[in-house]
């Protein structure tokens, strides 16, 4: 690789070779040198910048960590520039915010939980030359930046995109490498432990799913290796790590000394009220106000100055957390029993409602437990169509879901300021859980999911409730798709796996693991762990096989209620009609100023698009009413008529002339039947076998290359005479 600058005697580099002979080659110390940390990550002319900034000063108003991900890619990095009026990039598009998400879940619990100060990591997409997709490239990037930084940092890891096309592995691919491929994942790990999984597959077992995984990992950890060689060859202070270290270990220390007389006395004062009060089995809302209860109730016995409350309360809330986490390891480790009276692998109580709207397209309600997802199916045409123009592509999907998590889902009150990350990142999940059952159709299909009450899983409800929408709306999805959200809790060197996930074990579980899957194998999963050591292969492949039970047991009662899609779209549905005509024809179909095709659209009622693709045109006509429908089509079919060859068709005859007899075999579609063709017997006068207004059989026999007209027979219709 060359380059051209005047001065490389600050850049320090580490090349990773991959198994496909192409490079990775990770670099810092050119750009961006005011960051406290920065790191270029280049795969032939794909390059990426990433930055670290932490605040200088600790923030005691946050109890958790305030870390910001950002990427963003320059049109500039694809030749191009930015669409619409305000010619710069403006806000992330819903791919970039993606990006952002995968590398938020697999850099977030790598953190010490002593760390409250801000951080700030942005990443750039300054290249792209299409052999490679960025995506996977990012959290290389970022912990790059980190580790060269001296931010306390439990890494390196690392990041990359695998997919499996026609059986073989392929790491970081290009968009092209996409379209054959059955399993498409983002794998996030540390050296020895996975971290963060998000992707879709074609219906795989888990085994395949897991091998993935391994894949995948093995080429993180020749990346983690090469991020380790990096530092190792960094010429600054080694102090500035062992400060952060060292400062923030000996303030937690210190401030932890201080306040654990405060924790015992929460301990005594809530642990039995607590306990007693979880052993009721009490639902989401009741619960938590009798926690609420609890916690004011000791705030109101120990703590009487105000300015002392003020300092203390940040305090007392983490550890009441704590002491939560606590009561749920003890109940289900010693009871063998969650907050709510399940076994660790039961799934809660669902219950389903299918064309539960009488006006929309289909729609289902999904509810299980505490948590409830009211989902719709719009049909649209061509023109409704989700258009993607970004750096990387130009697309248009015609399937696409949104979803929408409200604040009373929660029993909350907030300001609604535009869709969250949050809601972004499932409603893409759920949609990438159903995209390939959607079977080839004209249909642009739109997915709406409400989350109308959460308590965990709201994501996978929204699965099970579009699988059961689109059927109502009678899309002849190839299967249906359950979704279940997996668990996992440590005590000591013990672990158990909980199925159906609720909000309280999401948060103070390990993991949060969605899978989601047909009868016959997974299509998405996504995957997020709360602590930097990860899961182990082992575990990740009891999680998969206990997922697949309570993935067909949902299912089955989804498949229980309703069966089988409908046979006919609804009636107030749109119907579609699809078909080609020659390239030649498009102008006559829409005529001088569009003039025919507004006849025709005003005439049936319905809505005609024409695009040229290659070399036909391509038609779609959308109404409500099939027979307008069908008058259209044959309108239009008919002034769009070429003969087939050898095709015999019924012909009115139009004139009669010395020579033969002009006859329409099509609307406006005339041709010559010859004297010679009428039949076996030489003819006087035509008028002996038929007169003006006969209808008659003739054959196609194709275009005279002199003249190009239509040669017609009647003659070969007919048997031919014995001869004598």
């Amino acid at each position: 690789m060359e380059k051209n600058m005047t001065d490389t005697s600050g850049t320090i580099k580490e090349i990773i070779s991959m198994q496909d002979n192409r490079n990775i080659i990770i670099e810092t110390g050119e750009l961006a040198k005011q960051a406290d940390g920065s790191a270029i990550v280049r795969v032939n002319d794909t390059m990426l910048l990433s930055t670290v900034v932490i605040s200088k000063e600790k923030n005691n108003e946050y109890d958790f960590l305030p870390l910001t991900v950002d990427y963003r890619e320059k049109y500039y990095a694809g030749g191009k520039i930015p669409g619409g009026y305000i010619k710069r990039e403006g806000r992330p598009s819903n791919e970039e915010i993606l990006t952002m998400r995968i590398v938020d879940r697999v850099l977030r619990p790598m953190f010490p939980n002593f760390l409250n100060k801000e951080i700030q990591i942005m990443i750039s997409l300054l290249s792209y030359d299409k052999t490679v997709l960025p995506d996977g490239l990012a959290g290389l990037a970022a912990s790059t930046a980190l580790s060269v930084s001296g931010i306390p940092f439990n890494g390196p890891i690392s990041e990359v995109r695998i997919i499996r096309s026609k059986g073989n592995f392929f790491i970081n691919p290009s968009l092209e490498q996409l379209q054959e491929a059955d399993i498409d994942l983002v794998v996030g790990a540390s050296m020895d432990s996975i971290l963060m999984i998000e992707g879709e597959m074609k219906e795989v077992k888990e085994k395949d799913l897991l091998d993935t995984i391994i894949h995948a990992h093995h080429s993180i950890q020749l990346q983690i290796e090469a991020q380790k060689r990096l530092v190792n060859q960094l010429k600054k202070d080694k102090k500035n790590k062992t400060y952060f270290f060292e400062k923030f270990v000996e303030e937690k220390k210190i401030n932890e000394e201080k306040n654990e007389e405060l924790k015992q006395k929460l301990f005594s004062f809530s642990h039995e009220r607590l306990k007693t009060m979880y052993e009721k089995c009490l639902k989401k809302k009741d619960r938590s106000v009798q926690e609420q209860i609890i916690l004011n109730d000791f705030k109101k016995s120990f703590i009487t100055n105000k300015e002392d409350f003020e300092k203390k309360e940040l305090i007392i809330n983490s550890y009441y957390e704590e002491l939560k986490k606590k009561l749920i390891n003890f109940f289900l480790f010693q009871k063998g029993v969650r907050f709510d009276g399940r076994k660790n692998d039961q799934i809660r109580p669902i219950s389903i409602y299918v064309d539960y709207l009488p006006g929309v397209h289909g729609s289902a309600l999904f509810s299980r437990g505490e948590t409830q997802a009211l989902t719709t199916v719009t049909l649209g045409s061509s023109l409704d169509a989700n258009k993607i123009d970004n750096v990387i592509m130009e697309n248009q999907e015609k399937f696409y879901l949104h979803y929408n998590f409200p604040p009373f889902s929660t029993g909350e009150l907030r300001s609604i300021r535009g869709v969250s990350r949050r809601e972004i990142g499932h409603g893409h999940l759920a949609q990438r859980a159903l995209k390939n059952v959607i079977p080839e159709n004209p249909y642009t299909i739109r997915v709406v999911s409400e989350i109308l009450e959460s308590n965990g899983s709201s994501s996978m409800a929204t699965v099970c409730a579009a699988s059961l929408a689109l059927m109502d709306a009678g899309i002849p999805i190839k299967n249906p798709v359950s979704g279940i959200s997996m668990g996992v809790f440590t005590e000591k060197n013990k672990k158990i796996i909980v199925s159906d996930l609720l909000g309280e074990e999401d948060y103070f579980g390990d993991l949060d693991f969605k899978i989601t899957g047909t009868k016959n194998g997974i299509t998405a999963c996504q995957m997020d762990v709360k602590n930097y050591k990860g899961l182990t292969y082992e575990i990740l492949h009891k999680v998969l096989m206990q997922s697949l039970e309570g993935r067909i047991s949902i299912l089955n009662k989804m498949l229980k209620t309703f069966p089988e899609y409908r046979k006919t779209l609804k009636p107030h549905a749109p119907k579609i009609y699809t078909f080609t005509i020659p390239k030649n024809f498009i102008g006559s179909v829409i005529g001088p100023g569009g003039k025919v095709i507004q006849e025709i659209q005003s005439s049936t009622n319905t809505n005609i698009l024409i695009e040229e693709k290659e070399n036909f045109g391509y038609i779609e006509i959308i109404g409500r009413d099939v027979k307008q429908i069908e008058t259209a089509v044959d309108k239009i079919k008919k002034m769009t008529f070429v003969p087939e060859l050898g095709k015999i068709y019924k012909a009115k005859v139009k004139s009669i002339k010395d020579f033969g007899a002009f006859v329409e075999i099509s609307e406006g579609v005339e041709g010559l039947l010859h004297i010679s063709e009428i039949g076996w017997k030489k003819l006087k006068n035509i008028e002996e076998v038929f007169r003006i207004g006969d209808i008659i059989e003739v054959k196609f026999m194709g275009i005279d290359e002199k003249n190009k007209k239509m040669k017609l027979s009647r003659k070969v219709l007919l048997p031919r005479p014995k001869t004598s």
